[in-house]
């Protein structure tokens, strides 16, 4: 009733504290900020959105995600089979197994980076998400509903000493 009054524009409305006002402006911009990196930086990991959907699948279910052969893995074994059929002897061949194994050094260093940002640079996004901003949200509903309680009981207490007041200019 309180609420659905002050929407009304019906009750006063106990204002918050400036500074805290400006913290629950802070967290919020925070947290959005934080879902929009956090997705991004999962499409750049993972371009491949049937892949993310994937992973995102193991990890809900606590299971192991499978490991992926890396573009540049998978260019390299090509180049080494290619290399095989013309012949490690001649010169096509010397520079398909050279520039191959660089494509599968480039693979193993981009597989290592997309393991360290995950862990480094992900996991603590989700664990903002996941923990501190729940955490957050419940006690902004907490102190929300409070708030409400208390202006109800102001308007109920107001209430009274009007019609105190007017009963004691009554005869």
């Amino acid at each position: 009733l309180q609420f659905t009054e002050e929407k009304l524009g019906q009750a006063e409305k106990t204002e918050l504290d400036a500074h805290f006002e400006n913290l629950l402006a802070r967290a919020d911009c925070t947290k959005n900020w934080t879902e929009k990196i956090l997705r991004q930086t999962e499409v750049l990991l993972q371009p491949n959105p049937s892949a993310r959907v994937e992973e995102f699948l193991y990890e809900k279910l606590d299971r192991k995600v499978p490991s992926r052969v890396t573009n540049g893995e998978l260019l390299a074994q090509y180049m080494t089979e290619a290399a095989s059929d013309f012949g490690p002897g001649t010169p096509y061949g010397k520079t398909l197994i050279k520039v191959g194994e660089t494509q599968r050094r480039l693979g193993a260093a981009e597989r290592e980076f997309i393991r360290s940002a995950s862990i480094s640079f992900l996991t603590p996004l989700r664990n903002f998400l996941e923990g501190d901003w729940r955490t957050i949200s419940k006690e902004r509903r907490i102190l929300q509903n409070r708030r409400l309680d208390l202006d109800a009981c102001k308007a109920r207490l107001k209430k009274a000493k009007a019609a105190e007041a007017k009963a004691a200019v009554t005869p």
